[in-house]
């Protein structure tokens, strides 16, 4: 076996450019399979943790309706102002699987202090908030029900915000900061909690009493939607289909074409992410399969031409007692060799570009072992059977027409 190894390198070794040519397809196929598969098994990783983060039992009501970005984020609340506040008092009184809830309005503006000025996302909503969206507060506190109450001007910054408007997020507390051209007292800053599944960087966040924003900054009567936590997450559906007869009800809608609000859990945003996501694992599927194709030729291409150079070599073999098995064996070998390597550079090529994608995108860092052993092994199947033809033609050749003509 080690002797047909060491022929095999030889043959390959004296035809590199050729042998370079062949593994490229197969290399190129590895290299996107495993990167097409290991990107969206992170991706997958990525919003089960975010769904996590999201807060257990989580039900959204939004006020029309989601659609994607071109990043592959989320926008929603849109501009609509038909999802009153009333509505949301009636969904988190009359559903029976609500645990609690808050109604919240989303705006991205400007907020400022002194020379230092960011673009933000304001978040108004109740004293709930941090329970119903696991999202406790790093230092100083979140604001009270008091505080809903009287339209406290205060405010809880994101991290970033705070980091970037003062030269430690921890001096940010009693601070006076400038948002829409309403002055705000910072009362607490929120430790780093990255994206949400709606591609929202939380970091990026202001959050302010829902009765401040809506009566001291906008005079708005309209929310962007509700926050509702659920006793077990088994009422989910049943939740969901209280919350849209709640909601037809309050906005006299008898068809589900008319519906101008949208009920989501946080598994429901992740599966919409991940059938966006399906058209791109499906062309990278179809792009791994023709360079595998491609490499599958290209190895039948060297190994006839091996054949063919090594002719002579293949009938003094078969005069001195080779059995065409051996032939067989030996081109078989070559062909599994040449695809195997270009499968197995291929993966680990792959795995060093996926970690540095891991790295720079902030995804967890997710690997498959058996994908990667896998590739291998069937690049060297793809090659067995690419050059079995090869070394057919091989094993079949004439020992005295080819002595005759040497």
């Amino acid at each position: 076996m080690l002797n047909y190894l060491r022929i095999a390198l030889r043959s390959l070794a004296a035809h590199k450019l050729r042998s370079i040519l062949a593994m490229l397809g197969v290399f190129l196929g590895t290299l996107a399979l495993t990167g097409v598969i290991h990107v969206s098994e992170a991706l997958k990783e990525q919003a089960r943790i975010e769904t996590e983060k999201l807060g257990p039992n989580l039900l959204v009501v939004l006020a029309g309706k989601p659609t994607f970005r071109r990043s592959g984020s989320l926008r929603y609340g849109g501009q609509t102002t038909t999802f009153k506040l009333e509505d949301a008092e009636a969904l988190l009184a009359n559903n029976p699987f609500v645990k609690q809830g808050t109604p919240f309005v989303t705006k991205n503006s400007t907020i400022s202090y002194r020379r230092n000025t960011i673009n933000s996302q304001l978040i108004a909503a109740n004293a709930d908030f941090p329970a119903v969206r696991a999202a406790p507060v790093a230092i100083g506190h979140f604001f009270t029900k008091q505080d809903v109450r009287q339209r406290a001007k205060v405010c809880i910054l994101g991290f970033t915000v705070a980091s970037k408007l003062f030269t430690h997020h921890t001096q940010a507390i009693g601070k006076i900061v400038q948002y829409d051209f309403t002055n705000l007292r910072v009362i607490g800053v929120m430790p780093k909690r990255g994206s949400d599944l709606a591609g929202t960087d939380q970091d990026e966040q202001v959050f302010v009493p829902i009765t401040t924003y809506m009566r001291r900054m906008s005079n708005q009567d309209w929310v962007s939607g509700v926050f509702m936590t659920l006793y077990t997450d088994k009422d989910e559906e049943a939740a969901k289909q209280s919350a849209i007869a709640i909601m037809r009800r309050q906005h006299n809608i008898t068809r589900k074409t008319d519906e101008d609000f949208l009920v989501l859990s946080p598994k429901d945003v992740s599966e919409l992410k991940t059938q966006a996501l399906q058209l791109v694992w499906l062309l990278g599927l179809m792009s791994s399969s023709i360079s595998f194709s491609v490499g599958a030729m290209g190895v039948l291409s060297i190994m006839i031409l091996l054949v063919q150079t090594r002719k002579l070599e293949i009938g003094v073999r078969r005069a001195i007692g080779a059995r065409r098995s051996a032939i067989m064996s030996q081109f078989l070998l070559e062909s599994s060799l040449l695809s195997g390597i270009g499968g197995t550079l291929g993966a680990l090529v792959a795995l060093i570009i996926i970690t540095i994608v891991y790295y720079a995108a902030g995804y967890p860092y997710v690997y498959k072992p058996a994908l990667i052993a896998g590739a291998s092994i069937g690049s060297c199947l793809l090659g067995v059977v690419a050059g079995a033809y090869p070394a057919w033609v091989a094993s079949n050749v004439d020992v005295l027409d080819v002595l005759r003509d040497k």
